[in-house]
């Protein structure tokens, strides 16, 4: 694979998309940065990383031919290639935070953004930028329910290796959308996904709290939740967050 490392960018995601406004870029290039200055997560969060200790870095893949009311399986592709990977570690604990957390007991390891570049009614190309925590210990106190690969395991790890371990996995998952594996994708998702079918106190846009179950992913990616009266609402991004 093609991997570019970078001392210090602002964004990995940034930084690939720009590249490929400029110049032809081989599929499955890796860009990774020593230190991510303004690096992104969902909805314009950022996410915060210390120095030479953990992976942030974001994958080009090109023609994926992907149906856009299709975009979730490119979620649950990504998501469970780092799930497994992390498992190989023996991470304890594990699951996913819809849409695409990578949690260890209840904390955060790893984030992920996907962004997709639109041809017609298809997703051509896709930056995936991955922010792992991997050998950091210590955390701001601004940011709550987070960990690392060090901290779960207590082991030391190599980043490159790790690196290459991870962007193995996700070529591999895109490698089933290829071949239309949509049903295995959502079942091996759903099998991981966080709070699935357990009773919990949730919180919407608008400061409600409600109880509810997650019961499943919408054909649009929205998040359905059973509520107590049996009925089924659905939730998009920044929508519902845990209580």
């Amino acid at each position: 694979m093609k991997i570019i490392k970078l001392n210090a960018i602002d964004s990995t995601n940034s930084f690939l998309k720009e590249l490929a406004q400029s110049t032809a870029i081989e599929n499955g290039t890796v860009v990774v940065a020593k230190e991510q200055k303004k690096g992104r997560g969902q909805q314009e969060n950022s996410w915060v990383s210390e120095p030479l200790k953990n992976l942030t870095f974001s994958v080009y893949f090109c023609n994926i031919d992907l149906n856009i009311n299709h975009h979730k399986f490119l979620n649950f592709a990504v998501s469970l290639a780092v799930f497994e990977a992390l498992s190989m570690h023996k991470v304890k604990d594990l699951s996913i935070k819809w849409p695409n957390d990578i949690l260890s007991a209840n904390k955060k390891i790893c984030g992920i953004l996907i962004e997709n570049i639109i041809k017609g009614k298809k997703i051509n190309n896709s930056i995936i930028g991955i922010g792992l925590n991997v050998n950091q210990q210590n955390f701001p106190t601004s940011l709550k329910n987070v960990t690392s690969l060090r901290n779960t395991t207590n082991k030391l790890y190599d980043l490159d290796a790790l690196l290459i371990e991870v962007v193995d996995k996700i070529k591999e998952k895109i490698q089933l959308i290829s071949l239309k594996k949509f049903t295995n994708l959502e079942t091996d998702y759903l099998n991981v996904l966080y709070k699935k079918n357990i009773p919990t106190m949730f919180k919407d846009s608008e400061d409600v709290l409600f109880m509810g179950k997650i019961i499943g992913i919408s054909s649009l990616g929205n998040l359905q939740i059973e509520l107590e009266d049996e009925n089924v609402k659905e939730f998009g991004i920044k929508e519902v967050s845990l209580a």
